[in-house]
């Protein structure tokens, strides 16, 4: 090549890449920087765990969901800390973090126990109480209630959507 094309190529590419926004070391450092994950944002184990134990501390005596006699049974059937140990690994899991939530899928969890919509809308309730008291952040409750919303069509009995 010639040097006055050889100039030319390295205007253009120079040109190409301030309109793409290039920049080295800001696409270094992004590179190194990614957002954490939910889990990570949560503080971990310890704080989830504590999260759902006492969710669902408020969840297994509500008289409002206890008054579905399949509900009632389920909780007389599956002791309180089976439930959280499943939760609380399954929480760790959506959220990013390094558990593997080895139980059953919500659809089969929950088939049998006929969940109306208010039993659901009183569940939620609860758990945005607990979040509430652990002063859980705006963001980080948001994304937690978007993915308790994501599994509703799984737990909620069908003919009662």
């Amino acid at each position: 090549m010639t040097h006055a094309l050889n100039k030319w190529w390295l205007a253009l590419a120079t040109t190409m890449m301030l309109i793409m926004g290039y920049q080295p070391a800001l696409a270094e450092d992004m590179a190194d920087t990614k957002m954490p994950s939910l889990y990570d944002r949560l503080g971990g184990l310890m704080p989830i765990s504590v999260v759902v134990s006492d969710f669902l501390d408020a969840v297994v005596p509500d008289p409002m969901l206890n008054a579905n006699p399949a509900i009632d049974a389920a909780r007389k059937r599956v002791p309180t800390p089976y439930l959280k140990y499943h939760v609380t690994a399954q929480v760790c899991q959506v959220t990013g973090g390094p558990c593997q939530y080895q139980g059953r899928g919500m659809k089969e969890t929950h088939a049998h126990l006929n969940i109306t919509v208010a039993e659901w809308d009183q569940m939620v309730t609860l758990f945005k109480g607990v979040l509430a008291k652990h002063n859980v952040p705006e963001q980080e409750t948001r994304e937690l209630l978007a993915i308790i919303d994501s599994t509703k069509a799984d737990i909620v009995a069908p003919a009662m959507n």
